[in-house]
């Protein structure tokens, strides 16, 4: 690397750590005047974003995970600062909402995440443009604070898309069973290419039932072509909560055009149970997760002599043990202890990052 090429790194460095500080600065007067949140029938926070009458005022709010991770296979550890997401959420219409994110440090870089603005055209219906997650599966569309598990499911991470850029229309049925679609069109090229024009539509959706109190059901299909390759997946996931027990399970079935790459199976299934507790900690949870993918492709890398898609994330198993200790309700405090045991096919190549370790992770979300 030329001398005049590192200067550039480091000044672009500079730069991207002077408008990080810029956004904390310009924060900082928002959530001293940032109204008290309001509070639902079961005690439960409402955040803004989404229909209000008369108050106008922002809320923002933050997300900061620091954990240590052990590797047994190397015998190597690492500290890192996961997530310190900052968020300004609010309405400046009764039917006019917005929502803006920044990640400082998602793995030690800065990134944009959601910045759209939402209408509420009449009761029920939802329409919303920007950037945003993608309405597609359950554990996928979870924020930081709302994960169970330090680190996310295969469906979350390496199979389900996230975030992108477009137009989406949600609409709750006035049902006797609650029903909530939603749906929209999307680049299909992530957060990073917004530039590119694209000749073909990439869509997605997903509905949720709930059917009773506790017991949901999600379907969801997305169909996305970043390059040369459409992607087509399916998703069909449920949870239950009864007492102290959740009990989750998801299954995601992707196919490639053209017969590019050979079908995608990923599952995550877990359970979580609740104890309560009345000094320190609020309360225990004990977890145990199971989820499994079979070899995938992002559909952008290619063999140079075949032209036919190579594997980017092999087929693997993973088992999760945890427990998590809550300073206060759920998802605000968390401490959480986890071993992940992987298991890989004998022509599997591990990532070091993909291999058993122990987890211990700090979470607070303000």
């Amino acid at each position: 690397m030329s001398e005049l090429c590192r200067r550039q790194i480091i000044r672009q460095q500079q730069i991207m750590k002077k408008g990080a500080l810029t956004v904390l600065i310009a924060l900082l007067p928002l959530a001293a005047i940032a109204q008290t949140p309001s509070i639902n029938e079961d005690g439960k926070k409402i955040e803004k974003e989404k229909m209000e009458t008369k108050d106008y005022l922002p809320e923002v709010h933050g997300t900061i995970r620091a954990k240590y991770e052990y590797q047994t296979t190397m015998g190597a550890g690492r500290f890192e600062v996961r997530n310190a997401r900052v968020s300004v959420t609010g309405n400046v219409l009764p039917s006019v909402a917005y929502k803006a994110e920044i990640d400082l440090s998602d793995e030690g870089q800065i990134k944009m995440l959601d910045a759209y603005a939402r209408l509420f055209p009449t009761k029920g219906l939802t329409v919303t443009a920007g950037q945003m997650r993608v309405p597609f599966t359950i554990d996928a569309h979870r924020s930081p604070h709302q994960q169970y598990f330090p680190n996310r499911s295969f469906i979350a991470k390496q199979v389900g898309n996230v975030r992108d850029v477009g137009f989406t229309v949600g609409y709750t049925l006035p049902t006797d069973v609650p029903i909530t679609v939603e749906g929209g069109l999307f680049n299909g090229s992530g957060l990073t290419n917004q530039k590119e024009w694209h000749k073909e539509v990439n869509y997605s959706a997903k509905a949720q039932f709930l059917f009773t109190k506790g017991l949901n059901l999600t379907l969801s299909v997305q169909s996305i072509q970043p390059e040369e390759v459409r992607m087509q997946s399916y998703d069909i996931g449920a949870y239950y909560e009864t007492g102290r027990f959740h009990i989750e399970g998801e299954y995601l079935y992707k196919q490639y055009s053209g017969n590019a790459f050979k079908d995608v199976h990923a599952v995550n299934t877990f359970i979580n149970y609740d104890l309560p507790l009345r000094k320190v900690f609020n309360k225990m949870s004990f977890l145990l997760r199971y989820d499994m993918m079979t070899d995938q492709s992002d559909a952008k890398t290619a063999d140079e002599e075949t032209g036919r898609l190579t594997v980017t994330d092999y087929k693997r198993q993973r088992l999760t043990g945890g427990i998590t200790f809550s300073l206060s309700k759920a998802f605000r405090t968390d401490l959480r202890l986890n071993y992940e045991k992987y298991f890989y096919a004998k022509n599997s190549i591990a990532k070091e990052s993909e291999q058993d370790k122990v987890v211990l992770e700090l979470m607070v979300r303000f």
